[in-house]
């Protein structure tokens, strides 16, 4: 049934409603609409000052999304990237002063098979080009696999950037090695230097750049504004995903405490928390592979305000996580019915839920209340 409803769906693109289930009786329900698409191995978009939207995708094209017409246009002067397993351009954030200065930060698998690691690069977005572009930042993590890039990117109100950097799929020991950025959440000023309060900011080489360690795969991050809090989440191997409320040079277990197993069925570890270290405030075993991370502080929705919202890669879903205070209360499933891979998840400026499908013909689709049947007649 998923396989037909896609087809079906792929055929009629403009607009299509689903019925509520319980838990959104208090909204009246969804409506799901496709903005902008196919894309190829899309990985992350953002939203420009005027609705507009930059969106990445892996094999190396950085596009600039028309939000009314949905059409694409590749922007130049992006760099080159290592386009292999997970490799390639990941996420895309613009700067908190985008307005006067035009800067857009992309992350990305720099190098080649031989060696190759996540890094940051930086240029001023002038019509459809990035200018005056440079890498800030190339984590000391090179490895010759092309795996467990993390990539994510968030900036924090205090102005400085985030990005997650995995453990390079064959190297987790270096998870808890802080002088390496292996399994590491790091934090930079906007050129891609160490901010003196950084918790190691006393400690040379790598470490002064460590917000936490002791993380896997982290590919979401979700700032609260409201409350300071910091949330992310990261790929386990056979089970052991894991949410987390990050807290600054904090140790947050991998490998040495995981509730995951390893791929060939063997245990990672014997243990699944340890004094020290910081547990998860939820995870999922099975795995359902997190992807992208949102909290939804918008208008449109009011029964979700303050969720987090998980897009899934092999459960096909996005999970709804209930937040109270510090604690992950309760946890619905939405969008199975669309049968697809959810890369990505975002809240838009007008507050509704836009969501990223994973693959060759990826797609960027709408969340908004279900309309009156009245308002869908022409």
């Amino acid at each position: 049934m998923p396989n037909a409803l896609h087809a079906l769906l792929k055929l009629l693109p403009l607009c299509w409603v689903f019925a509520a289930g319980a838990a959104l009786a208090e909204t009246g329900g969804y409506e799901i609409e496709e903005r902008a698409g196919p894309f190829e191995h899309p990985w992350s978009f953002c939203f420009l000052p005027n609705g507009n939207l930059l969106l990445t995708e892996r094999p190396g094209s950085l596009l600039h999304i028309d939000a009314d017409a949905g059409s694409a246009t590749v922007i130049e002067g992006v760099p080159t990237t290592y386009f292999a397993g997970q490799g390639g351009f990941l996420d895309v954030v613009i700067d908190p002063e985008f307005e006067d200065n035009n800067l857009v930060y992309l992350s990305y698998a720099d190098g080649d098979r031989k060696s190759n690691r996540t890094a940051v690069f930086r240029g001023r977005l002038d019509g459809n080009a990035l200018v005056d572009g440079k890498v800030i930042l190339a984590a000391a993590a090179d490895k010759s696999t092309a795996h467990h890039y993390g990539g994510r990117m968030a900036f924090l109100e205090d102005g400085t950037l985030l990005l997650t950097v995995g453990d390079g799929f064959d190297r987790r020991v270096e998870a808890q090695n802080l002088d390496s950025h292996f399994g590491k959440l790091l934090r930079m000023n906007r050129d891609g230097s160490a901010p003196s309060d950084n918790p190691f900011a006393d400690r040379s080489g790598p470490a002064a750049l460590i917000l936490s360690y002791g993380h896997r795969n982290p590919q979401g991050l979700a700032v609260d504004a409201e409350s300071g809090m910091l949330w992310q989440h990261e790929h386990g191997p056979l089970g052991g995903d894991e949410v987390n409320l990050i807290a600054a040079g904090e140790n947050y277990g991998w490998p040495a405490a995981t509730h995951g197993r390893d791929y060939t069925g063997a245990s990672v570890s014997p243990y699944v928390s340890l004094d020290g270290m910081q547990d998860p405030k939820t995870g999922w075993t099975p795995s359902i592979a997190p992807a992208g991370l949102a909290l939804y502080q918008g208008s449109l929705f009011p029964a979700w305000r303050g969720s987090l919202f998980v897009a899934a890669l092999k459960s096909r879903d996005v999970r709804r996580l209930t937040v109270v205070d510090d604690t992950v209360t309760a946890e619905e499933s939405l969008f199975s019915e669309l049968g697809e891979r959810i890369r990505d998840v975002r809240v838009g400026p007008d507050g509704a839920l836009y969501l990223l499908t994973d693959g060759a013909d990826g797609r960027l689709l709408r969340v908004s209340p279900e309309r009156p049947a009245d308002d869908l007649v022409d």
